[in-house]
């Protein structure tokens, strides 16, 4: 048997999905420590060799839709957005919309993820790439913004995209895509990147400069300053 000829397919990243698919079934039904790689070859129609050839354990094996979709999300990114701040935004609409089209492979992982502690810990890894992706593309698509603001803006986003996409998996029926697109569109207000906002783009950011003479009250400075923002 040729090297290719048991691939189910020619598209590597569909293969590893579906070799995925395939291991996160058996470990839902055998245990994760009771299932091995020949068993998981065996159901997804490949040769053993050809398993190791796409991953180095079962532990990849679990989280290889992750790899494939995290590759998409960097093409997706690295294409011209007149808003980088909406990309990422968008970025995470793709990430959640994935696997809410998976949503019972997406359940069946997360039942074996917590039953294995270095399961778990893995995915703490794999949550933290996506988060290092959207800083890396802020950073160089508005470098003139504050290296804090970008990494506070990336962590917002994967926190509120983790937290539905969690409950969405357990069936909770509030957590939806438009859910997901509300919560994102608070976190650009919060940060001042939201469309309208005076700060959406560097440009526009302004100091504003006061000076009151000894004795004047709190609510005549707060008055002054308000209107000199408004």
């Amino acid at each position: 048997m040729s090297e290719r000829a048991d691939l189910p397919g020619t598209d590597p990243a569909q293969f590893r999905v579906h070799v995925a698919s395939q291991a996160i079934r058996l470990f839902s039904e055998n245990g994760y420590e009771a299932t091995t790689v020949e068993q998981i070859a065996a159901a997804a129609g490949v040769s053993r060799r050809t398993f190791f050839r796409q991953f180095r354990s079962k532990e990849d094996v679990i989280f290889a839709d992750h790899e494939s979709l995290l590759e998409h999300v960097a093409e997706f990114l690295a294409s011209d957005s007149a808003d980088p701040w909406a990309s990422v935004c968008d970025a995470a609409g793709l990430v959640f919309d994935f696997f809410r089209r998976n949503r019972d492979l997406s359940m069946r992982r997360y039942r074996v993820v917590q039953h294995v502690p270095a399961l778990r810990d893995r995915e703490l890894v794999t949550g933290f790439r996506y988060e290092r992706l959207f800083v890396d593309y802020l950073r160089s698509a508005v470098p003139r913004e504050p290296v804090l603001e970008v990494v506070g803006f990336a962590a917002a986003v994967t926190a509120c995209h983790n937290y539905l996409l969690r409950s969405m998996i357990k069936g909770d029926e509030d957590a939806t895509a438009e859910a997901l697109s509300q919560a994102l569109l608070d976190v650009r207000r919060t940060y001042g990147v939201a469309p309208g906002s005076k700060t959406s783009a560097p440009e526009s950011k302004s100091v504003l400069v006061v000076a009151f003479p000894p004795g004047t009250s709190a609510e005549e400075i707060s008055r002054k300053i308000h209107e000199q923002l408004g």
